[in-house]
């Protein structure tokens, strides 16, 4: 009985120390961004969040309905702000990253169908350990407003 209770303390142990970095994160208010007819590219934002006591980088994310899916930030480039493509957006250990319009977020490259509001988009969010995260991201016309109103503490 002792050593079972030995091998579960163990396991419960290795369990904690390796658990991956997908299992920290959380996301609130995902959307992806209704555009005009006709337009085959939109973002997908929302705030992931990581409860974890190591720092974490989202460096992928897919889903079905585009061609391509990528990582973007927005700079300001001799007084004009440009999407650029990033490799990774870090999420701090207990903090989080805000992705809205006008700053970090995924794009949707080359839509396969237009979108319409109210569909739902899965988005699968992937880690620089291998881990990955799944969620829904509801095509919106407008921001959530809480995802939009958040501020920092």
């Amino acid at each position: 009985m002792k050593k079972l209770s030995l091998l579960t303390a163990c396991l419960m142990f290795s369990a904690g120390v390796l658990a991956a970095a997908a299992d920290q994160i959380s996301v609130d208010k995902p959307y992806v961004r209704l555009l005009p007819p006709g337009v085959q590219t939109t973002g997908a934002f929302m705030v992931i969040r990581n409860a974890g006591d190591k720092d974490v980088k989202l460096v992928k994310a897919d889903n079905p309905a585009s061609r391509v899916t990528e990582l973007h930030t927005h700079l300001n480039e001799g007084g004009i702000m440009k999407m650029r493509p990033v490799a990774a957006i870090e999420i701090k250990a207990k903090g989080e990253a805000l992705l809205q319009p006008g700053g970090l977020h995924i794009m949707l490259i080359d839509l396969k169908v237009p979108l319409k509001e109210g569909d739902v988009v899965p988005i699968t969010l992937g880690f620089d350990d291998g881990s990955s995260k799944k969620l829904d991201a509801k095509v919106l016309r407008a921001a959530p407003e809480a995802a939009m109103s958040h501020h920092h503490h």
